[in-house]
């Protein structure tokens, strides 16, 4: 599953492999295919540089990459104290009544209120930019759009590779505006944040809006035969994300949750606005249809919804407050059935697409595989 972009970057496939998991991150590139460790959710630079160590000492001299959540727009003088201020009591008041009425527990006196939403504050990924650039990541992703100029212009002096999501063709143009290297495609589909056209029908538009630059479809692939019908639609590689949440590798931290995904069905999936402030796919839970129904107060505007909920998600997970406990994650969990090691995941990926680029070579009067 090689293509022009996974030359270019040295890997064996053309998956590249988002995940909050170092592990996971290793084994992916181990694999043969590119990790691309999430680092929202580092919020200390020590806390990046100790998992970028492990990386580094667990890859096998692989490459791999990171994915901020940085503002393409700085906005000066702005604390999280100032965001914290602008959440109304009204929105607090039913984040306390409907942990009551589930019987969440309260934090201990003096206990850390978990995981805080700060990755999106343009300081805290710049923190953490000045400890990634210090290892010899290959490329560097953004989740909310093409990062600021500088910090493309500072990737590209040290010759790391510029990736943005796009929902959109009109998007994938801004972002080959910037002067970003590799697009990623991601669809109605996937997990997280994402638009509203569906991958199929994204991945060729955008293709064809950003030529010659690489694009990556995301957004419903799991299966070796999808990572072909990618490709046939354009892509130079694939970028998958929720498959790897049930992979033995990971660290969910939560029997429970990894026992609700490997349940769930491709319907069991909600875009909703719940955890961030932005459309984001995820688990379709009782929280989720707390915040989205017509009795509740209505989601705020990113970040104050994220930094609204994050502590009670914090509380959620760590109780394992089954009918509350949600992920984000896409449509594919469907698929995601078993727990398996990432390389099996690797293993399934390629036979199915050696099966499915035999298939066409048949349909098309040819023999063997290409």
């Amino acid at each position: 599953m090689q293509t022009e972009l996974s030359r270019k970057l040295g890997v064996e496939h053309a998956v590249f492999g988002f995940t909050p998991f170092p592990a996971v991150a290793a084994a992916i590139s181990r694999a043969g295919g590119f990790g691309v460790l999430g680092a929202v959710r580092y919020t200390a630079p020590d806390e990046l540089k100790r998992d970028l160590d492990w990386i580094e000492a667990h890859a096998e001299g692989r490459p791999y990459g990171l994915d901020v959540v940085m503002p393409a727009k700085k906005v000066e003088g702005v604390t999280e104290a100032d965001v914290e201020a602008m959440i109304p009591e009204a929105h607090r008041r039913f984040v306390r009544d409907t942990l009551a009425r589930y019987g969440v527990p309260e934090p201990a006196e003096g206990e850390a209120s978990g995981w805080r939403i700060t990755g999106w504050m343009e300081q805290v990924a710049r923190n953490q930019l000045d400890v990634a650039f210090d290892y010899p990541i290959r490329l560097l992703a953004n989740a909310l759009g093409s990062p600021p100029a500088d910090v493309v212009a500072r990737a590209h002096d040290r010759d790391v590779l510029v990736a943005a999501l796009a929902g959109s063709a009109r998007h994938a143009r801004k972002h080959q505006e910037a002067g970003i290297d590799v697009v990623v495609a991601q669809g109605y589909e996937a997990g997280g944040h994402t638009g509203e056209i569906a991958t199929m029908v994204l991945t060729p538009e955008v293709v064809e809006a950003v030529d010659p630059l690489p694009v990556l479809a995301a957004g419903g692939i799991g299966s070796g035969q999808q990572v072909a019908a990618a490709l046939a639609l354009g892509a130079q590689g694939v970028w998958l994300g929720s498959v790897w949440l049930t992979t033995t590798e990971a660290d969910l931290h939560s029997p429970a949750l990894t026992r609700k995904l490997l349940a769930a069905g491709s319907g069991d999936t909600v875009r909703s606005r719940a955890l961030t402030g932005k459309p984001a796919r995820q688990l379709r839970t009782e929280w989720t249809d707390a915040w989205d129904g017509p009795d509740g107060p209505g989601t705020l505007p990113m970040p104050l919804q994220g930094l609204l909920v994050a502590d009670a998600v914090s509380r959620i997970q760590k109780y394992e407050i089954d009918p509350l406990l949600g992920t984000p994650v896409g449509q594919i969990v469907g698929r995601m059935t078993s727990e398996r090691s990432v390389q099996a995941v690797f293993d399934d990926l390629t036979r199915g697409f050696e099966r499915a680029v035999d298939r066409v070579n048949r349909i098309a009067g040819r023999s063997g595989p290409s």
